[in-house]
């Protein structure tokens, strides 16, 4: 009979978290690499795959970000590359290790391509998730922890929002992957008793590591704002464009609630501790509360770097709200996880990766 390493009845007899493995899939990528780096703080033992399409392909065929988390933390990472698309070399590494639980980064995450390219956003997303729960199921390892999003809370309904705002009304194929990677799960969770899983809706993750060594590198043209405004700071892309101001916003422009990627990291380590209490399904938010416009972060931004950032404002972007920000309390009461950092910080450390790294990880001219 198979041995169900992720089972409840066995889960509170694991000692020493050195000898967890937890499997980081898109670890390589802006948000999995952060976590990669909280992970080995707080003692795990992290195992790496990734397919480069969000990562930058560093010495040894080694996602740029992981070499350098393995030189400011002397440590190693394990890492494969893997494309969750790949059924069988999949299969192959749960064989090879034996994971305490997983980490679920890897898919496409860009709202505005969503809506251009939606079946390959189904078809990637989708499938490379079923692919991941199949391979756990038959190996036995019942724990997961899921990189979601508070798309799937489409226009928001009533401010801030809790968790148990109604989903569905996404507005973009991403936010839908994401709705229905979280109802995959949660069929799973109540199909099969001994899962346990942890759904993070995120909300506007944005900052980098303190060493300025790791942050967010958009390949190609950002489609999120604050990369997209650190580019123009540095003097990569000549202005910003404002995606409407006729929103029924303060200022007109759309207003999210945006995270420092450190603070959301370790709220993954708090999922992860959860998970021991065989918890079955549960979701959570990961957000500060908080509102910003897009002309507030501009601001922001202007007095981190000390630089004037051109804007012009641009037609409304398809799939875009006005207004998402987040009630956060459910996470502290339950995870015991809080943000720490504000706006301002979350904008110091974007400026010291971005002026460190004029180009990102890459040393070549700009694109």
């Amino acid at each position: 009979m198979l041995q169900r390493k992720g089972r409840c009845d066995q889960t509170p007899k694991l000692v020493g978290r050195m000898s967890q493995k937890v499997l980081v899939t898109g670890g390589g990528g802006y948000i999995g690499s952060h976590c990669v780096v909280e992970l080995i703080a707080a003692g795990y033992h992290p195992v790496v795959v990734d397919n480069f399409s969000n990562a930058v392909r560093g010495e040894g065929n080694v996602p740029e970000s992981l070499r350098r988390i393995e030189k400011f933390l002397d440590t190693s990472i394990e890492f494969q590359e893997l494309d969750l698309l790949d059924k069988p070399a999949l299969e192959k590494l749960f064989k090879k290790h034996k994971f305490f639980a997983v980490m679920h980064f890897a898919g496409l995450k860009a709202v505005g391509e969503s809506v251009e390219h939606p079946l390959r956003y189904y078809r990637v997303n989708l499938t490379a998730t079923l692919n991941l729960l199949e391979v756990m199921q038959a190996e036995g390892v019942l724990s997961l922890v899921f990189s979601s999003s508070a798309t799937v809370y489409g226009d928001p309904q009533h401010l801030p929002i809790a968790e148990d705002h109604p989903v569905r009304g996404c507005t973009n194929a991403y936010g839908k992957t994401k709705f229905f990677i979280e109802e995959m799960i949660q069929d799973q969770c109540r199909a099969e008793k001994d899962w346990s899983a942890v759904l993070l809706r995120y909300f506007n993750p944005i900052g980098a590591h303190s060493s300025g060594q790791i942050g967010e590198d958009p390949q190609g043209i950002p489609n999120n704002l604050m990369p997209y405004v650190a580019q123009v700071a540095i003097g990569r892309r000549e202005q910003l464009n404002v995606f409407g101001n006729d929103y029924n916003t303060p200022d007109g422009t759309g207003v999210r609630d945006y995270i420092h990627v450190v603070d959301l990291a370790k709220g993954h380590i708090a999922a992860l501790r959860k998970l021991k209490d065989c918890c079955g399904c549960k979701v959570y938010n990961l957000g500060t509360g908080t509102g910003y416009s897009v002309l507030q972060m501009v601001k922001a931004m202007e007095k981190a770097s000390g630089r004037e950032i051109q804007y012009r404002i641009a037609p409304r972007r398809g799939g875009d709200i006005a207004s998402c920000y987040a009630d956060p309390r459910l996470a502290e009461a339950e995870l015991g996880w809080t943000a720490h950092f504000g706006l301002e910080r979350m904008c110091e450390d974007l400026w010291r990766w971005q002026s460190q790294n004029p180009t990102g990880f890459s040393n070549g001219p700009s694109s």
